[in-house]
């Protein structure tokens, strides 16, 4: 069997358009739309167009997520103890994110919005006041993974889901999410963490400052989305 380059570049390049096409557009509609042309396609290519959009969800477009696991970062700036972290952060946004797509929770986004702002300022705030990481932050960071599941799954309920690979995309957009959370991490370690990690003033001249900044951030997203 004879491999047709020609009809293979045009098929990616398609692949490539949808992808394109989903992140770009807010309209609901359109972006159903566009999932229909996904519908024609193979579950494995489906699959791969849903893993990197849950990657691009985190980098570069999650930017609230982002702070969120750099806050997680900064107090304890080693490897070990943000896995933790990040695998009951997992574990929580997985269940929620299921939960959401099949109708299971209907969770309104003028509720959870806000409280994906706050979560980032809690955790920023504990960074700047907590000289060192407590055990109660897993059950904390467990906690508010259930609420950013939730605005996961607002931004997927966007796009839409191809009907015939509905739990193959979901699962891979999800496993798309924790690629990027995994990236965000090893930036945070191999750009701070291994050079000033250790030095004595890495609390004072790295994670406070760097905590104020996300604090004032995310103040000002709890209030623009409450009240705008």
């Amino acid at each position: 069997m004879s491999f047709n380059f020609s009809n293979s570049f045009s098929y990616y390049r398609r692949i490539v358009g949808i992808m394109l096409l989903l992140l770009l557009t807010s309209q609901p509609l359109w972006a159903h739309v566009v999932v229909g042309e996904l519908e024609k396609m193979s579950k494995s290519h489906a699959a791969l167009v849903y893993l990197g959009l849950g990657y691009k969800h985190i980098l570069p477009l999650g930017f609230d997520h982002i702070l969120f696991i750099l806050s997680l970062f900064l107090l304890s700036p080693k490897l070990k103890p943000v896995l933790w972290q990040a695998t009951a952060f997992t574990i929580a946004h997985s269940v929620t994110l299921g939960l959401a797509m099949y109708h299971v929770i209907t969770p309104p986004a003028k509720i959870v919005e806000p409280v994906i702002a706050l979560s980032i300022l809690y955790v920023a705030l504990e960074n700047i006041f907590s000289p060192k990481l407590k055990t109660s932050r897993i059950g904390v960071v467990f906690l508010f993974g259930l609420v950013h599941g939730m605005g996961f799954a607002g931004a997927l309920g966007h796009l839409g889901l191809p009907k015939d690979a509905y739990l193959i995309c979901l699962v891979m957009f999800n496993a798309g999410v924790e690629l990027g959370q995994l990236t965000v991490i090893l930036a945070g370690y191999f750009l701070l963490a291994r050079w000033f990690g250790d030095k004595p003033y890495y609390r004072k001249r790295i994670v406070i400052p760097l905590s104020i900044i996300i604090s004032v951030i995310a103040a000002y997203w709890t209030v623009q989305r409450l009240f705008f």
